[in-house]
């Protein structure tokens, strides 16, 4: 058998859509996690702000879902999921670097989102009465994650209609 470097490409492109999977999902279980520990110990000490604290624990786990969007839409556009798969190796390398935006800053903005969803936790818990405003500290980093999504879909899009 003959080894043909445009075999890689369906591997190069499968890489990417597991990067995007993988960096998201880590953030966000990461991040989810550090919010459930911080809402833990607020609603010891007052039950009635469950669901308060339980929407800023949620906040970090957006990523993993674009992230999964991102591998799914990958997975659709490369044939994996009904169609062809055949890829070449510079396709491949493309959709690769198309699923990066996701898997870094998914990554990254899931844990950041995590900490400043912890702080809102605290101010929630000293004066819930600003929940609102508290509320809008982890939504902004919620931003950057959107655009990330948004640049890896118009990419794997872009990706696609190449023809090489």
């Amino acid at each position: 058998m003959k080894f043909d470097i445009n075999s890689l490409g369906i591997v190069l492109a499968l890489l990417g859509a597991a990067l995007a999977a993988f960096g998201a999902g880590a953030g966000s279980a990461k991040g989810v996690g550090m919010g459930g520990e911080a809402a833990a110990g607020i609603i010891t000490e007052d039950p009635s702000k469950f669901s308060k604290v339980l929407i800023l624990q949620l906040l970090p786990g957006t990523q993993g879902i674009y992230g999964f969007l991102i591998a799914f839409i990958t997975f659709t556009r490369i044939g994996v999921i009904g169609g062809d798969s055949d890829i070449s190796f510079a396709k491949g390398l493309l959709y690769l670097f198309a699923c990066l935006p996701m898997a870094i800053v998914g990554y990254a903005s899931a844990i950041r989102q995590a900490r400043a969803s912890v702080a809102s936790m605290g101010v929630l818990a000293k004066k819930p009465e600003a929940f609102g405003k508290s509320m809008l500290l982890p939504i902004m980093v919620e931003t950057y994650a959107i655009l990330a999504l948004l640049v890896s879909i118009l990419a794997i899009f872009g990706v696609s209609g190449l023809n090489i």
